[in-house]
């Protein structure tokens, strides 16, 4: 059992034990294991060392425990994984910058939810504006990293909501489409009156972590 102990604290610091028990309880265990078994493999490729030139180091290091951490999950049956997912401690974050992603991509909830989580950030993803709002007010993030282009409630929108409550939040706008018009000089706006940083993408991850970094400081 001292193994999967172990396994546990591992996946709770690479950002996928949480996730791991929101799939058991909504949609049963096979996809929970499924989600683990695979999972590792994305972590592997955006913490590949060819892909973190400036942090090459850190990015070998994660590397290494991604690594071992598969080899313990190929290693255990599926019942033995489910005890993991369901029954494994996990450390709350402590005294931890506390960042609010939303995004309505699925694909880039999961990645920025990683990497924020493997870097010591506190993280809450949220799939849309109305969504990220009241995320917002219970969660109180240091810094907010939002998609521009979102259904209902837009990411400008949004920030404009959360000013209102505070007027010094820290925010990264980031979008793989800025062809709306309308959209473009309001951001064009916001970036100008607020100095918010903008990320286009697809983008590199050591590119994020070298803006959020310099914008919040060391962990």
């Amino acid at each position: 059992m001292k193994k999967s102990m172990d396994l546990a604290g591992e996946l709770n610091v690479l950002g996928m034990l949480d996730k791991a028990r929101e799939i058991y309880t909504e949609l049963g265990e096979a996809p929970a294991v499924s989600y683990v078994r695979s999972n590792y493999r994305l972590l592997s490729k955006i913490y590949h060392p060819d892909l973190n030139p400036n942090n090459k180091e850190k990015a070998e290091r994660m590397q290494q425990k991604i690594n071992e951490v598969a080899q313990v999950i190929n290693s255990m049956p599926d019942r033995e994984l489910i005890d993991v997912i369901k029954n494994g401690t996990q450390k709350k974050p402590r005294d931890k910058w506390k960042v609010l992603v939303v995004e309505d991509e699925f694909g880039y909830q999961d990645t920025l939810r990683n990497i924020f989580t493997m870097e010591g950030f506190d993280v809450r993803v949220a799939i849309d504006g109305d969504t990220g709002y009241e995320v917002y007010k219970n969660f109180k993030p240091d810094m907010v990293l939002t998609d521009v282009l979102m259904p209902n409630v837009n990411g400008i929108e949004l920030i404009r909501r959360i000013r209102n409550e505070d007027p010094t939040i820290k925010v990264i706008y980031m979008s793989g489409f800025f062809g709306v018009k309308r959209l473009k000089k309001e951001l064009d706006d916001e970036v100008a009156l607020y100095r918010y940083p903008t990320l286009s993408k697809p983008f590199k991850v050591s590119h994020l972590l070298d803006i959020v970094k310099e914008y919040l400081g060391p962990n």
